[in-house]
């Protein structure tokens, strides 16, 4: 008997969880700009990319970041990217859910399968993507699983599964209701092991048709930090040509 009351109340809670999570996701969507969120079909970020080797400042250079939601997919993905770096934006790199290219005046090179398999996964496990995205995918499922406090932060704790068996955690700010911290492990070949990637978001600000929007993002791996984003300038809703996620006509394709 004893055992039957157990798995009631496991059961409970399990469906508590669910119906938090439930009520949380449109509150989330709100908080983020509600309609312009949902509808967003473009973002463009521009200011300051750092990246850092062993905890360590490696890199610094000026980047547009340009993002396009797609109606059909290519590949596994509903978006594109293109990333622009340096002080003469002469070099880009071209993301799909299919094709990764780095662009220069002297030609595409292909940057190969694993950085396709990176940009898919990173996306794929984007809570921003997620929500605008994959939210009425078959198989995604969210559970709330508690109040919690990240970097003095009073938090919310979701947890998103889809049917390929995916885990993203995400923390959200329990008065703003805006995402903090996202987690998420995917396995590396090369390690043959798991490895931890988590990104921080701060500095929200409105950026256009009231969507709010995160202008300091940085991502680590396993604890150490890899990369982050310094906007100065986001912009919602741009009219990004088709043409921009695509290599230029007659371009010289060169070898990985």
């Amino acid at each position: 008997m004893a055992g039957v009351i157990g798995a009631g109340a496991l059961a409970l809670r399990a469906e508590t969880s669910q119906e938090r999570a439930k009520k949380i996701i449109p509150e989330m969507i709100h908080a983020l700009g509600g309609d312009g969120f949902r509808f967003l079909q473009s973002r463009s970020e521009n200011g300051r990319a750092y990246s850092f080797y062993r905890e360590q400042l490696s890199g610094l250079s000026i980047a547009r970041i340009q993002t396009k939601y797609l109606e059909k997919p290519i590949g596994a993905l509903r978006l594109a990217q293109r990333q622009v770096f340096g002080k003469k934006q002469e070099e880009a790199v071209i993301l799909t859910g299919t094709d990764a290219w780095d662009v220069t005046y002297r030609g595409a090179r292909p940057l190969g399968e694993e950085r396709i398999k990176q940009f898919n996964m990173s996306t794929l496990n984007d809570i921003f993507y997620i929500l605008r995205m994959r939210l009425d995918e078959p198989g995604m499922a969210c559970d709330a699983s508690g109040r919690d406090v990240v970097e003095n932060q009073p938090v919310e704790r979701l947890e998103f599964n889809d049917s390929e068996n995916r885990t993203l955690t995400v923390w959200i700010h329990s008065s703003t209701l805006l995402p903090v911290k996202q987690s998420f492990k995917r396995w590396d070949p090369n390690i043959n092991d798991r490895r931890e990637e988590v990104t921080r978001y701060t500095k929200y600000r409105e950026s256009g048709n009231g969507v709010m929007w995160p202008w300091d993002t940085q991502k680590e791996r396993d604890g150490e930090k890899l990369f982050e984003l310094y906007s100065d300038k986001v912009t919602i809703g741009d009219d990004l040509a088709a043409s921009l996620f695509e290599l230029p006509p007659g371009i010289a394709v060169l070898k990985k």
